[in-house]
């Protein structure tokens, strides 16, 4: 079920230099009106729609595609949470702008992207030639009914230039940007000419790994789409392996995770949003990468390798880069991400650290839940816990939601899935 909100025309403008209009071909008002999907079929035949929406934003990752949010639902969502606000233009009803979102649980729910912890960027999606389309998003957003009743939006793994950030800026209410996971990035450059950016012992250690790459004889094979599903199976069989007594992301072992990376992989190859490739040595394959694809940035997302390839003295590392640059070539794209984490061995190439935003939004009548969720991400999550406990807090939590004034029952950790 989804209610209809219709924003008055909002004439476009035109960009201060070229003397062209900044929307599309047609210059006049556009009349929009906004929706909240909450039905997973309703989600899943959106795929056409957001396709085109999604070709037409200028700062998306491949996080924001279809088939990855839509796909994550299916394995990790709630019956009766989905809340995903829709933009349309009136006159022919076209997709203009869009927030995959949900309402998580806990005991005080937030709005949040889908994709949880799996997702290494979040965003909106705006349709860069239609200017009513971010205002009529962001009072659409500010008009959910769980936001009247005192939940927060809670934005994760905003990267500096998305949309969201714009979002931040047209918030009616109490808003907060606090900083989030940091992600390592290269531009997006032929593999020789990023180790021309590396000091001279670095580059020549470098040389030297490619060099011997070759030398094995280890080639490399893009995955057909038709293909991937075995493939990913392969893939993860070898990242089981290859962490076997060693510290791993567990949800990457379950067979949930693997529904929803086959799933969405399958229709992300199939539109160029994901490659995988396998690399052999001979005939076997030794290794397999999953690289996630947009029209500005690449990520390598996850990969498995055979131990063989330790015993020769290959560097993995390296060897993954080469394909991600190779990825890169010619396309168009200004960035190869190498995802969240500061681990050491992404330093050895220099990439520049860029910190992903977390962005806290509320209606005024609920600043106070604000400020009490921001005093967890602020890094107080114990002095937020001793005002949870508060008989006046419970008590103000029962006016802002409606909802018992429930007792305490105990801390609340400070990891990403707390509420």
């Amino acid at each position: 079920m989804s209610t209809t909100r219709t924003t008055a025309p909002t004439p476009t403008r035109t960009a201060g230099t070229s003397g062209t209009s900044a929307a599309a071909a047609s210059s006049g008002p556009v009349a929009v009106a906004s929706t909240v999907c909450r039905e997973d079929e309703h989600f899943g035949a959106l795929a056409t729609d957001w396709a085109d929406l999604y070709d037409r934003c200028a700062t998306v990752t491949p996080f924001q595609t279809h088939a990855w949010l839509h796909s994550w639902w299916l394995s990790y969502g709630v019956p009766g949470r989905l809340r995903v606000v829709l933009v349309r233009r009136v006159t022919d009803g076209r997709l203009v702008a869009a927030a995959p979102l949900w309402l998580t649980p806990g005991r005080a729910p937030t709005v949040a992207f889908l994709g949880g912890d799996l997702t290494d960027y979040g965003d909106v999606l705006v349709d860069e030639g239609c200017p009513g389309a971010l205002p009529a998003l962001a009072a659409a957003l500010a008009d959910l009914p769980e936001l009247t009743r005192g939940a927060v939006v809670d934005l994760r793994e905003v990267r500096p230039g998305a949309a969201a950030e714009r979002l931040l800026a047209r918030w009616p209410g109490p808003r907060r940007r606090y900083p989030d996971s940091t992600c390592l990035e290269l531009p997006c450059l032929p593999v020789d000419d990023l180790v021309r950016r590396l000091p001279s012992p670095r580059a020549q250690r470098a040389r030297a790994k490619l060099r011997k790459i070759d030398r094995e004889g280890i080639t490399a094979r893009h995955v057909p789409a038709d293909e991937v599903s075995g493939a990913l199976d392969h893939l993860l069989d070898l990242h089981r392996r290859q962490w076997v007594g060693r510290g791993v992301t567990a949800e990457h072992l379950t067979s949930r995770f693997a529904e929803h990376l086959g799933r969405a992989v399958r229709g992300m190859a199939a539109s160029g949003h994901a490659c995988v490739t396998e690399f052999l040595l001979g005939d076997e394959v030794v290794a397999v990468d999953l690289t996630l694809l947009s029209p500005r940035l690449s990520g390598g997302y996850l990969y498995g390798a055979d131990s063989m390839l330790r015993s020769l003295k290959v560097d993995l590392a390296t060897l993954l880069l080469r394909n991600s640059a190779r990825l890169g070539d010619g396309t168009g794209r200004t960035t190869l991400s190498l995802l969240r984490g500061d681990e050491p061995y992404k330093h050895h190439w220099r990439p520049d650290a860029v910190r992903n935003g977390r962005l806290l939004l509320a209606r005024r009548r609920a600043a106070p839940l604000l400020w009490l969720r921001a005093a967890y991400v602020g890094g107080r999550g114990r002095a937020a816990d001793r005002l949870r406990d508060h008989a006046w807090a419970r008590a103000l939590r029962h006016r802002l939601t409606g909802g018992p004034a429930a007792a305490p029952t105990g801390r609340t950790g400070r990891g990403r899935t707390t509420s």
